[in-house]
């Protein structure tokens, strides 16, 4: 019986997330209407603003893109002056791609209206609440991570 519970809560936990994640997505998506940003640039460059100056290799990695792809999507946003392409100041033979102002600036507004929208979602939970929501996020995050690094 206790097996079946099991089964049964991580389907429904599964299930919630997916669902939560999709709502996300769906609202992340309204947001980058108003800029001239796709969901794929928006997450490369979310990384580029969390780590720095990336080489191609390192952003294709880190967006679960083909580098081709990648390669391409950095030529968008080149073209775009959302980054540039620089050299390696100890190794000049490798490219890294570097977030410019109008990246940085973009990047922050999106943030800070899917950090709104979130404030929105929440005003209903109490403090006490908001906290065990985020201490099982970090816990949820910290055993996903884990695992993928099997």
């Amino acid at each position: 019986m206790e097996k079946q519970e099991t089964e049964q809560s991580i389907k429904k936990t599964e299930k919630r997330l997916r669902y939560i994640s999709g709502m996300i997505k769906q609202n992340g998506r309204k947001i980058l209407h108003n800029y001239p940003i796709t969901s794929p640039q928006f997450v490369a460059l979310q990384w580029l603003l969390e780590e720095g100056d990336l080489t191609i290799g390192e952003l294709s990695n880190k967006i679960s893109l083909a580098f081709s792809t990648t390669t391409d999507l950095v030529d968008r946003m080149e073209k775009n002056e959302l980054v540039v392409r620089t050299r390696d100041q100890k190794d000049r033979r490798v490219v890294r791609i570097h977030l410019l102002e109008k990246g940085k600036v973009i990047i922050h507004e999106v943030i800070e209206k899917r950090q709104l929208y979130l404030q929105e979602v929440l005003e209903g939970f109490n403090d006490e609440e908001k906290t065990s929501l985020n201490e099982l996020l970090d816990l949820l995050y910290t055993r996903m991570k884990h695992v993928n690094e099997k």
